[in-house]
Parts: structure tokens; sequence; C-alpha cells
């Protein structure tokens, strides 16, 4: 007899099915797994067997083999460790096949007997879902996996209480959806003195999605800035939280299945690997900028990241994905980031500022600056100078106009541009490209005049180019104007540098 239990593999946020075989047979005792095991995978043989042995079972001293189908998929993760032991219950008579024919399985087994968590639940649940199958999980990741609704899920806490439900003899609780947290607030802009071309340039990357780059020395306010931003950007909407909560449940970081309708935040240090930041590693896990998936990606101290690791953004920031192919997998994430990045003038931090720059000015600004390519710079669409603060600035009362006032100027933009955009799969006008920018970011004449004039003189390549035509989009919808006119233009042409050709 050959026991057959449902589980699936995870190749980015994709589902695999698999199909885990159990077969007994006359032999001498043996216990083989097959079908492209990873070390996690084989080590699930113990922990299978020291969870049958606490519940008081013992293998049949017979050759068992497991075999997880397809054969020549490769198999990662200890959540194969319950669909295995379901299969092995099942060959040996314990519980019922037709009992879990209709489940897909996935959980870790402690050597107690407790289905403990892994990462991926939530996809497993929607896989589930649509093959019109139910989901058997850990207790602890019920609430993930009832996100993907109109399915039974059996969230179990340990093996025994999951056979009992089985059997019916002890039934589950069918757990509860996580909560849905309000979108949290960081710091408010109120706490910025002074820096309101700063400020502008902040709130026009957040109208429009757009890459933001702000340049000035230390203790300026650059990341203050930068933390303020998630609290003017639209929360999620329902299908963008279910997106990004996707990505954090194949990173194992969603927390008892709470959904955040805030847009991620992250920051890493620039000592982050080209793995960390892309993702890579054994398995394949997303990295920081899959992380910051429609939210915000922050690289403070630009030019300490290592030039491989910067450029290697420079297609996920273009395509919106990021694809890591590594020898034994090949998976895609999503990487759809508004990127905002902050340096000093140079490694001093203070040129420009004759009481406090070093001898080596302005040739260690430019030899500092220039570890960030060309390339990389052109995918910046707002580069800002910040001045520094003063003692004077910061003895000044708080500004009247925080985070809440240009918050709501940034989601009255954002919905013009849902609305014009409606039907094409976009919803900002970072993301007009062909012939929805023709439609709807070409200026009138005086402004195509001014743009041509500024293309020739600061070389703005072809990427520059539509890239000042969306911030002039979004400059135009901030000011409610229908058309885009050559004064939208020229502030639009304010916050570029001129950078080399990519």
């Amino acid at each position: 007899m050959v026991a057959l239990v449902q589980t699936v593999a995870y190749l980015g946020l994709e589902a695999r099915a698999v199909e885990v075989q159990c077969q007994i047979a006359p032999g001498l005792p043996r216990f083989n797994l097959v079908g492209l095991p990873d070390k996690a995978v084989n080590e699930s043989r113990e922990r299978v067997h020291a969870a049958l042995a606490a519940m008081g079972l013992a293998l049949p001293p017979k050759r068992i083999t497991i075999n997880l189908s397809p054969a020549d998929l490769p198999k990662e993760g200890s959540h194969y460790d319950l669909p295995i032991a379901l299969a092995l219950l099942a060959a040996m008579g314990v519980t019922d096949a037709e009992q879990i024919a209709d489940f897909v399985a996935v959980g870790e087994l402690a050597l107690d007997g407790r289905i403990v968590p892994t990462p991926g639940v939530l996809l497993a649940a929607l896989h589930a879902s649509g093959a019109d199958k139910g989901l058997i999980c850990p207790a602890a990741q019920g609430g993930e996996a009832r996100w993907a609704s109109g399915i039974p899920i059996v969230a179990a806490p340990d093996l025994v209480s999951l056979l009992n439900h089985l059997k019916g003899t002890a039934r589950l609780a069918d757990p509860v959806a996580g909560e849905v947290e309000a979108a949290a607030h960081g710091p408010d802009l109120k706490q910025v003195k002074g820096q309101e071309v700063a400020k502008r340039a902040l709130e026009i990357a957040a109208a429009g999605g757009h890459n933001l780059l702000m340049i000035g020395p230390p203790g300026a306010g650059k990341s203050l800035m930068a933390a303020c931003l998630p609290g003017i950007l639209p929360p999620l909407t329902p299908a963008e939280a279910l997106e990004v909560s996707m990505v954090a449940s194949v990173a194992g970081t969603l927390e008892e299945g709470r959904i955040s309708r805030t847009r991620p935040f992250r920051s890493p240090h620039h000592s982050a690997s080209m793995a960390a930041l892309t993702g890579g590693g054994l398995r394949v896990r997303p990295g920081e900028v899959s992380l910051a998936h429609l939210g915000v990606l922050f690289l403070d101290e630009l030019p300490e990241f290592q030039r491989a690791v910067l450029d290697s953004l420079r297609q996920p920031l273009e395509t919106g994905s990021v694809d890591v192919a590594r020898a034994n997998a090949h998976v895609t994430y999503p990487a759809r980031v508004q990127l905002v990045a902050a340096m000093n003038p140079c490694r001093c931090g203070y040129l420009g500022d004759p009481a406090l720059g070093c001898s080596r000015a302005p040739r260690c600004g430019a030899d500092y600056q220039a570890k960030v390519s060309g390339p990389m710079l052109d995918r910046i669409d707002l580069h800002v100078e910040v001045d520094p603060v003063s003692a004077a600035d910061l003895a000044l009362p708080p500004p009247s106009e925080g985070s809440a006032e240009v918050a709501a100027r940034v989601a009255a933009a954002r919905a013009v541009q849902v609305e014009r955009l409606e039907g094409t799969g976009k919803t900002s006008n970072a993301q007009l490209d062909g012939d929805l920018l023709e439609l709807h970011a070409t200026p009138d004449e005086a402004g195509r005049k001014l743009l041509m004039q500024a293309a020739e003189a600061m070389r703005l390549s072809a990427r520059g180019y539509t890239r000042m035509l969306r911030v002039a989009r979004t400059i135009a919808d901030l000011a409610g104007a229908e058309g885009i006119g050559r004064i939208h233009v020229a502030e639009a042409l304010s916050y570029r540098r001129v950078v080399g050709r990519s």
C-alpha cells in the first residue's frame, strides 16, 4: 500500500504541488527518503521518528520509503516534516488516508510531537485554495492561513490533537484570521526644522512614487526626513497588503498572521552583502529590496555600500522584480520599491564649509561621490542638496505644517493617478512608460522647449529624460493642473544633477 499526502515546495512567491508518497514493504528495517531532499528535509526522518515515539508509536521493522514527487524538483525546508509524518501514519493504518486526501499539509515537528511554525504558510494556503483543498498547518499560524478564505483550515498544536481531530474525537477550533493593523506613523515632519526644499522634494517623491537622493552634511536631518516618508505615503490597499504579507510569509517575518496596512520601510546597514540586498543564500530567501516591496528602501551612507552591491539594484529598480539565479534554483521576487538614499558630500562630510572642510577639498568630494556609479544615479529621479542646520534653526518653533497636511496632498495626487491609470495595471507616475508616458506626461510647447534645452545642456540620458517627464507630471498633479506647463518642468529639472550616461 502507498499512502499519499499533499504538500508544497516554495519557489519565490510560487507554491508548487508536491506529493508525499509513503510505502512500507517487507525487507530489512530501513527508512529511505528520496526526491531531491536537502539536508533539512533529510533530517526530518529523525524528527518524525522522535515525534512518533513521543506518541507511544514505534516504526514498523520493515523497509520504509518516502518519495517526494516530482522527484526532479529540489525540496528545501522543514515544512515537509508534517506531511511525511501523516503519510507514514496513514501507511501504518493509524489514520485513514482518505481523511487527509483533501488537505495540503505543512509544518515542522518538534521531538515531543508539537507542530511548530515554518515560513510560507500563507502561500501554502493560497495554493490550497486554488487547488480546492483544505490546509493542515501549525496552530500558531492558523491566523495567517485563514487569510485564504473559503477553505477548511486545521491548525493543530501537536500530532495527537491533529489525529484526534481527524478521527472526530476532539475537534480543533477553527482559526480566526489575524488582525489588520492600521497604518502606523513614524516621525512627523514637524520635527524637521528648516529644509523646505528637501521637504518639498520628499512630498513630490511620495506623491509620484519617485526615487530620491539627499546630499548634505552630517546632522542635517537626512535620515529623519527619510523616516518621515512612510507617514505621508497612502496606506496599502487590501490587495497590496496581501502581496506584502506573502513576501513576509516566505521570509518568516509574518507574526501571528497580522497583516499591516503600513508600507514597509527597510534600512539595511551599508555593510550588507549582495545576497542580503537582492536575495539569495542557500534557500534563496528574499532580500531587502523584496522585503521593501510596495514600500521604501532607505540606503543611508550610499557611497559606503560596495559598488557591486549597489549596481545589483539597477535591474530591480527598472523592472520592479528581482531574478535570483543560483545553481540549484532560479526564483523571481517582487521588488517594486521607492528608493530613498542619503549621502554626505565627501568623506569628511563638510565639503564647501571653509571652517570644517578637509584640506583635500574639492578633490575629496569628487572621489567620494564617484563611488556611486552614473547608471545608478541616473535611476534616481530627485536629487536634492540638504543644507546644514544651525543652532538658530533649531531654536525656531516647530513648523505649522506636518505630516498630516502633506499626506493629504499626497493622497489627493495619488487618487488622481489611480483614476488616470485605471485598467493599465499601474498606480503611480513613477511607472509611466511608452504610450502612457506620451499620453499623460507630454508638456505644453513652452515646457517641451525648456526640457529639450535642458536635456542638451545637462546631457540627459533617455532614462533621465523620461524620469523628468514623470516628475513634472507629479508636480502638476500636486498643483491640481490638468496639463504639464513650463513651471512644472522647471521645478522637475531643479532636482536633477548631471550624471554620466548609463
